[in-house]
């Protein structure tokens, strides 16, 4: 491996004195996610990829340079936090001097490891924090486990060394960063963008370039941009301020809030400190093939079946409650909603909604279970798509982040102050009638799914031949009691993989609802 120190660059280039700083505050969507994690990272996030390359492609000096470009492109990613108050919390970025600051910027955040992709994910899940307020992303590169020559070797020859006909090695790398700072669109996006530099065949001269160029465009004495971070979702929207209609949109929400029946949850217990893990299952391509074209026969999309197959999965586990619902939750991408053009063209920045599918909890007996679980689909799939084209789907939005965020910074305060042994329990609240009790309905989620649908239309592979990607795993890391299913295609196979705290469940009930979801899936979705 390469660990120099950062390539010397002409710093003739410079970045004007006057723009030392670009900061703004974080909107309420940022904040219900930054807040929780000062402690110990909650939901900091992580994307792992498994990929076969020729050794010079990631060697330091080329990938700190493709690391820099990206930085510069995408300034949250080398921005810092700074609070000083719960209604005061600030993204700063401070834009390299010179592209050899860009560099120095790029080498502290990268690190290279020898260590397989298992060690690589458990140590950022359950190990000492690696982001923080003034280290808001980072990469990690590895040459360990599985470091064998794909294709084998062949004898050299006498010719002049020739990049191009070097072998090849798994390698993985490890992409870290914080959610307040964006969301999965933003971190499959980068990735690609990512390899597509990485893999490309410019030289090292030919980046270095770039970097400056990036640099100068963007951020230099010169540019005719301006000097702004991504907007917070909340400033992505054209709110037309009229009291009549900010009435209507809160009776919607609430009712909309009222629909969100769920009775049943995972029995938890705390016994021991928090411990990630994320057994995964990847499908062929032949059986991915065979799945997809199953799913488009019965008119539903695959994120849709595996809504269905967790629900049949907690059904035949379900001994009571059944005429209670089961909810789960769901993220939804805003971007296409917004109406504000954005200043900066970056796309890291965090852009999610939030939706729930409920469904039966039984199953009946008169009905064949193929029968059942295809309907349940459908139902998910129509759900899916009635929270997609809501047309109070920004309104909703906008005030479940407001909600979210008034609640972050209460938990907040009060987080703080126990740490300081101030804190004082608030007075009893007074008692709420009967009447009022009765009506109340239990609205408990089951389980969060990330699905990401087809990466592959994200990842243009043909735009870096020099990289096979052939892995892929991606999460966070959670709270105490934390749990995401996630569902993808990547390199043409289906993965599925479920994140959660083993330490926070009955360790029993997962492992027959994770076992129960696997077998509804290879006998309801394969044969």
């Amino acid at each position: 491996m390469d660990s120099s120190l950062p390539v010397l660059l002409d710093v003739s280039h410079s970045v004007s004195s006057e723009n030392s700083e670009v900061e703004r505050p974080l909107g309420n969507t940022e904040l219900s996610y930054f807040l929780p994690s000062r402690a110990s990272g909650v939901n900091d996030m992580y994307l792992h990829l498994g990929f076969v390359a020729p050794e010079h492609v990631v060697l330091r000096a080329r990938v700190r340079l493709v690391w820099a470009i990206l930085r510069i492109r995408h300034p949250l990613l080398a921005s810092k936090v700074l609070m000083q108050g719960y209604d005061d919390v600030r993204f700063v970025f401070t834009p390299p001097q010179s592209p050899e600051d860009a560099l120095v910027d790029a080498d502290y955040n990268l690190e290279y490891r020898s260590s397989t992709k298992d060690e690589l994910i458990d140590s950022y899940l359950n190990g000492s924090r690696t982001l923080s307020s003034d280290r808001l992303s980072y990469l990690i590169v590895s040459q360990g486990g599985t470091s064998l020559p794909s294709p084998p070797l062949t004898p050299r020859s006498t010719s002049p060394f020739d990049e191009r006909e070097s072998p090849s090695y798994n390698h993985d790398i490890m992409i870290c960063a914080a959610h307040f700072l964006g969301d999965g669109m933003a971190l499959h996006q980068f990735a690609n963008d990512f390899f597509g530099l990485l893999g490309s065949e410019k030289t090292i001269a030919e980046l270095e370039a770039q970097l400056k160029e990036e640099l100068s465009s963007r951020w230099g004495t010169d540019s005719t941009r301006t000097a702004a971070l991504p907007n917070a979702l909340e400033d992505s929207f054209t709110v037309r301020p009229s009291k009549l209609r900010n009435a209507a949109e809160k009776v919607d929400f609430q009712l909309s809030q009222q629909k969100l029946v769920g009775g049943h949850s995972f029995r938890r217990q705390t016994k021991q400190p928090r411990h990630t893990i994320v057994p995964t299952v990847s499908y062929d391509p032949e059986q991915t093939k065979s799945i997809l074209k199953r799913c488009k026969t019965h008119g539903v999309s695959v994120s849709a079946a595996i809504f269905a197959a967790c629900n049949i999965a907690w059904a035949k586990m379900c001994t009571e409650k059944q005429d209670l619902s089961m909810m789960m939750y769901s993220a939804l991408n805003l971007r296409p909603y917004f109406t504000v053009k954005p200043v900066n063209d970056s796309y890291w920045f965090l852009a999610i909604g939030y939706f729930n599918v409920i469904l039966p909890t039984f199953i009946p007996r008169s009905i064949d279970l193929s029968s059942v679980f295809w309907h349940r689909a459908r139902v998910a799939k129509e759900q899916c798509t009635q929270a997609a084209k809501n047309r109070m789907i920004v309104s909703r939005s906008l005030l479940m982040a407001e909600e979210r965020g008034q609640r972050a910074r209460l938990w907040a305060k009060e987080d703080d102050e126990r740490e300081r042994g101030t804190f004082v329990l608030p007075p009893p609240a007074p008692p709420v009638p009967a009447a009022d009790t009765a009506l109340r309905t239990p609205s408990a989620a089951l389980i969060g799914l990330s699905l990401l649908g087809n990466l592959d239309g994200i990842y243009k592979h043909g735009a870096f031949p020099t990289i096979q990607l052939h892995t892929l795993t991606t999460g966070s890391r959670q709270r105490s009691g934390g749990m995401l299913l996630f569902g993808y295609t990547f390199a043409g196979k289906l993965w599925v993989s479920l994140g959660y705290d083993i330490n926070g469940f009955d360790k029993a009930m997962v492992e027959q609802f994770w076992g129960n979801v696997l077998q509804t899936m290879d006998e309801l979705l394969l044969k």
